[in-house]
């Protein structure tokens, strides 16, 4: 049967697609733990969607608007927030192409807008779905792009921290799977087979699928040895200087020191980098948060919960890291990013409350990993310069010692985690520190204090990376005793974990350095300094929880003191309580000069000082039901269409032939006429000829259109009469024949 072979044709076809858009898959995994790429599912999405699309054979008039219109969305639900398809939205469009091309034209690629590199993302995505379609099913070249898929995938692991243990074993699943059914069609087109002498097309498969399966069980169950060559990571750092990029696996790993994004592979030396990122106006110094992260792996630490970014109106930040009865103290601060710097989170003190700038934007907060981004319309100026108002903590001895154990159940589930090869001996270890202790408080600072005076050394260079087989905070505790920030943040919240302690790890950059003399920028205000912070200043530390207090911050790394303060409570008298309210008097008249004087740190700084009044807070939430609702309906769409083409291609068929005459026309007419008989199931059985055919349908459809319609055609292709005035008879005939096949 006819329509038989094009059916098993097309499926062999669509199976070997579907394994071109698995393999692509693999090339765009990597992406979210090796760069700066977030929403990586929506890009997947998207790159389906255009693999369906492609699949589906569409007509280039419809699937370039349906394409299209995926962009629109996706662009207008991650970056956009005016009204879709309004007067603002399509401002936005319009500064973003003209900033964006002009950084093109510059060659300043790093300065293009989010925006417009998914924009860009997305075209590429777009065009790969063709070409694949192009070398998988037009071309049925796989081979290449397979061979190019190992490549990819075998240098990132290598070089990068991405394992790619799993991915080997699916890209070797699905491109034998896509070369063995592409190799049996074209055998099959080779030896001119018809597909309805094969009995079935997916029984003439199943062998190939057998046999995938077992020389995958095969090479799964086989034993593995040892690499047979060195890793070529540690011989690269040692010749170039700032090649490595992380690694996986060695005793050294060379990086260079600098905020990061990826913390799920720890260890390595690094080389100081002194560029500087931001500098910061406080009235006394302190560390800078960022973020904090639970779930230890073994090798490092990621976050248990995805992203769930909320908004915080008018910049009022609701982060509560200790209770009211901790003692505060009023402060105010700026920050400003130095123009090169690309960290996406804002850094901000403990006991933050409010941050505003003068531009548009709408800040946002992750409740899990504690970590606040600026979203609006000027993506280039986001974390250009804010201002922190906060309430800075000081920590009673008294009442963290009198804090006890009573942990609520989800700080229990939560920060209490350890991975469940964790060596037995660094929980025996922790034990035998803090026997002599009781109280929670005396048990913490012991261990903070461990690292000091037990033969431990804070160095960057010569840091070992564990093996597969070893964990991070093992092998410094019993093995090495040598590393930096990390080893000793990480090494304590572990300890602590072991004790039933709940904590957590920390990251964000330490005070930097004051400016003075003509360094210092003119207009601070005398109870004010201005610190340098640049990417040696990151850093990590511990923060261990206290019923009735909340989070506390500690500091194990050598070299480091804590960056709170710690009192002893004792008496006050009435002397002393109005002191402080002198005190307070005097920071809230400071506070006045602040926010009217400093005019040099930096451009318009006074002006965002003053207040946030003109600005306006842009509700950007995202709301995924609507992305995702667009994406199905677009399928959805995409589907009905397919179903229905056939009436959209008569349509248009007739159009194209209306006043079209000849020979030429003839044959496109009546070869698009049997297509759309065996559509519609009025099968051409195999050796019927025309007239017999043309007989069956006239009977299937109670008319004679058929038989006479096939009788000019064939006068037409066999004697060559071209008759005017039949012309017109034919044309109507055909479009006879189309209506009632579809009615």
């Amino acid at each position: 049967m006819v329509r038989s072979s094009l059916n098993q044709s097309a499926v062999t076809q669509y199976i070997v697609y579907i394994c071109g858009f698995l393999l692509f898959w693999e090339w765009l995994r990597p992406l979210e733990s090796i760069t700066d790429t977030g929403n990586l599912v929506l890009f997947v999405l998207y790159a389906a969607f255009c693999f369906f699309i492609s699949m589906l054979k569409v007509n280039w008039w419809l699937s370039v608007p349906l394409k299209l219109s995926g962009i629109v969305i996706l662009i207008d639900g991650l970056f956009l927030t005016e009204p879709i398809f309004s007067s603002a939205w399509f401002h936005l469009w319009f500064l973003h192409l003209q900033f964006n091309l002009e950084m093109i034209v510059n060659r300043q690629w790093v300065d293009m807008t989010p925006l417009f590199r998914s924009l860009l993302f997305l075209l590429l995505l777009w065009t790969m779905s063709y070409l694949l379609y192009y070398w998988f099913v037009v071309a049925k070249r796989i081979f290449l792009f397979v061979l190019l898929t190992f490549i990819y995938i075998t240098v990132l692991d290598t070089f990068t921290t991405y394992q790619a243990d799993v991915a080997i074993v699916r890209t070797f699943i699905v491109s034998l799977v896509a070369m063995g059914i592409s190799s049996f069609s074209r055998e099959m087109d080779r030896e001119s087979i018809n597909y309805e002498n094969t009995k079935n097309t997916i029984t003439r498969i199943v062998p190939i699928l057998v046999l995938i399966a077992c020389l995958t069980i095969i090479g799964i169950i086989l034993p593995k040895h040892e690499p047979k060559w060195a890793d070529p990571v540690p011989y690269l750092t040692s010749t170039a200087e700032y090649a490595g990029v992380g690694g996986n696996g060695g005793d050294t790993v060379v990086q260079k020191a600098g905020y990061g994004e990826n913390d799920s592979r720890l260890g390595g030396s690094f080389i100081q980098d002194y560029t500087p990122v931001f500098r910061a106006a406080v009235q006394e110094s302190h560390y800078w948060r960022i973020e904090t992260k639970d779930r230890y792996s073994g090798k490092g630490w990621e976050s248990s919960e995805e992203l769930n970014y909320q908004e915080q109106p008018a910049g009022e930040i609701s982060l509560h890291l200790f209770q009211d009865t901790v003692d505060t103290t009023e402060k105010i601060a700026m920050v400003s990013f130095e123009a090169d710097a690309h960290i996406s989170k804002l850094v901000y003190p403990y006991g933050i409350q409010t941050v505003s700038s003068n531009y548009r934007v709408q800040y946002l907060l992750d409740q899990e990993t504690e970590a606040i981004v600026g979203e609006g319309p000027e993506e280039e100026v986001l974390l250009n310069s804010y201002q922190l108002r906060y309430n800075y903590p000081s920590f009673s001895i008294n009442q963290l010692m009198e804090s006890g154990d009573n942990d609520p159940s989800d700080i229990q589930e939560k920060y209490l985690q350890l991975p469940e090869n964790l060596p037995k001996r660094v929980g025996d270890l922790a034990e035998r520190v803090v026997a002599d202790d009781e109280t929670r408080y005396d048990k913490v600072t012991t261990i903070e204090q461990y690292f000091n005076r037990n033969g431990f050394v804070y160095q960057t260079d010569e840091v070992s990376v564990p093996d597969q087989q070893e964990d991070y905070v093992d092998q410094f505790l019993f093995e090495t005793k040598v590393g930096y920030c990390d080893n000793f943040s990480t090494s304590m919240v572990v300890m602590l974990r072991t004790l039933g302690i709940p904590a957590r790890w920390v990251k964000g950059f330490t005070s930097g350095e004051m400016l003075v003399g003509e360094d210092k920028p003119g207009g601070v205000p005398s109870d004010m300094e201005v610190y340098e912070i640049s990417n040696s200043n990151a850093h990590s530390w511990v923060e261990v929880y206290f019923p009735d207090v909340g989070w506390v911050p500690f500091e194990p790394t050598q070299g480091f003191s804590n960056p709170v303060d710690f009192y002893q409570e004792q008496d006050q008298t009435e002397e002393t309580e109005t002191e402080s309210v002198a005190e307070q008097d005097e920071e809230e008249e400071n506070e006045e000069d602040f926010a009217g004087n400093f005019q040099d740190f930096p451009e318009d700084f006074e002006q965002e000082l003053a207040g946030n009044s003109g600005a306006k807070n842009y509700d950007t939430s995202r709301n995924w039901i609507v992305i995702i609702s667009g994406v199905v309906v677009l399928i959805l769409a995409s589907l009905s269409l397919y179903l229905t083409r056939y009436r959209f291609m008569s349509l248009m068929m007739i159009r194209k032939y209306k006043n079209k005459n000849g020979v030429v026309a003839a044959q496109k007419e009546y070869h698009y006429l049997l297509k759309l008989l065996d559509h519609k199931g009025y099968k051409r059985e195999k050796g019927q000829t025309l007239r017999e055919y043309a007989r069956f349908v006239d009977r299937e459809l109670q008319t004679t259109d058929m038989s006479r319609f096939t009788y000019f055609y064939e006068r037409m292709i066999y004697r060559n009469e071209q008759d005017s005035s039949q012309n017109k008879q034919i044309t109507e005939l055909w479009e006879n024949l189309i209506r009632q096949s579809l009615s």
